[in-house]
This record gives structure tokens, C-alpha cells and sequence, in this order.
């Protein structure tokens, strides 16, 4: 696309001159291993961001949720996080079997720190603790086992601005309803009632089935 006016950042010296070398304390606060701290946070949120990428550059990154303290701790270096029955598309586990590289992102509702974790990412069918992942019933197919290369708490400002947590800001209605844009992009031929049927009630009820 061209953009006219636009400057673009082509080396690291030239992003440099923008964003000047960051703090000692900030640049060195980066561990190997899990704290006490870090693990309370796992044993506690409810929810995570896993980016990958392929061998290709592709990238992807995928929400998982599951009770709070869904991520295993296996020991000082190494976590496991359940899969959930979803669209089976898998889109994050294809680019782990290209290039192990994968980024993690904590959150804890209401709190704008985040927690976040580096490493490098194997696909489980099987293990011991795939009986201490069960939810409603439900053992886990997969898990992703991460062992972890870096690991940190990022500050609260990204939630600060947006004021993510700030139910008065909140307006979940202010674009059309996940049946109505399946309707208009995914979905086109179904029906439009029956859309907005299996997106309510009976789709939660149904987020935890045995198998895929």
C-alpha cells in the first residue's frame, strides 16, 4: 500500500533514535525459572494468549480459558495447558510442529499487569496429568507442554489506556451479535434464528463436550 507521508523504521539504530535503550532494571528482569510470585498468578487466572508461529512467518495467536488455574506447573521450567474441544482448526499446534517458539500472555481480571512467558512448545497426547485437567467431566485430548525460556511481569499502562477493565466502558452491543456476522461472513447460508439459537444458551452449555 502506498501511504504517502509515511516514514518507515528499517534498522535498529533508527528505532533507537525513537525508543531510547530501556532501563537497567527493566532489560535484566527477564527469569529462567518460575518464582513463587509467578506461580501464584497461574494458580490463579482464568486466561491466556498463545502466539506461534510457523516455519513460513505465519503467525497466530489463540485465547485459552479454562477455571483458573488451568495451567499446570510442572516444575520450575515447565507448564502444561489443557486443549479444549473448539473449531478444530488448530491453527497454533500446526506452527508448534514447524517451530517450537512459542509467547504466552497471563491475564487476571482486574488486575492490568500482565504475566508473561517465553519458550519452546511440545504437543501431548498423553501424560500423567492430563487427570488433574479435568473440568465437567471433560480429560483433555491435548495439552501443550512449554518449557519455559523466559519469563516476566509486564506493567499495566496497555490496560490503563484502554480502560479494559472499567465495566462503565464497556458495550458489548455496539457491533452486531456473533450470529449476525457468522451470518454475514461465515456462515451465509444458515439460518439466521437457528445461528443466534446455537450462539446462546445451548452454545455455552456445550463448551465442554468429551471429544472433538
Amino acid at each position: 500500500m502506498n501511504i504517502p507521508g509515511l516514514v518507515e523504521i528499517t534498522s535498529y539504530d533508527e528505532l533507537r533514535e525513537v525508543v531510547p535503550a530501556p532501563l537497567q532494571s527493566t532489560a535484566n528482569k527477564a527469569r529462567k525459572e518460575l518464582h513463587e510470585l509467578d506461580k501464584q498468578w497461574l494458580a490463579e487466572s482464568p486466561f491466556c494468549l498463545i502466539a506461534t508461529s510457523a516455519a513460513d512467518g505465519s503467525c497466530d495467536v489463540s485465547p485459552k480459558g479454562d477455571p483458573a488455574g488451568f495451567t499446570k506447573v510442572l516444575d520450575d521450567r515447565t507448564i502444561a495447558i489443557p486443549e479444549r474441544v473448539g473449531n478444530r482448526r488448530v491453527d497454533g499446534f500446526l506452527n508448534v510442529l514447524t517451530n517450537p517458539h512459542v509467547g504466552l500472555i497471563y491475564l487476571l481480571p482486574g488486575r492490568g499487569e500482565t504475566l508473561r512467558i517465553n519458550g519452546r512448545a511440545r504437543i501431548v497426547k498423553e501424560a500423567p496429568f492430563f487427570d488433574d485437567m479435568i473440568v465437567k467431566g471433560n480429560r483433555p485430548q491435548l495439552a501443550l507442554l512449554v518449557e519455559i525460556e523466559e519469563i516476566f511481569h509486564h506493567c499495566s499502562k496497555a490496560f490503563l489506556r484502554s480502560k479494559l477493565w472499567k465495566t462503565e466502558t464497556w458495550n458489548p452491543d455496539a457491533v452486531p451479535s456473533r450470529a449476525k456476522i457468522a451470518k454475514a461472513l461465515d456462515r451465509k447460508d444458515a439460518d439466521l434464528a437457528e445461528l443466534e439459537e446455537y450462539y446462546g444458551r445451548s452454545y455455552e452449555e456445550g463448551i465442554y463436550k468429551a471429544k472433538y
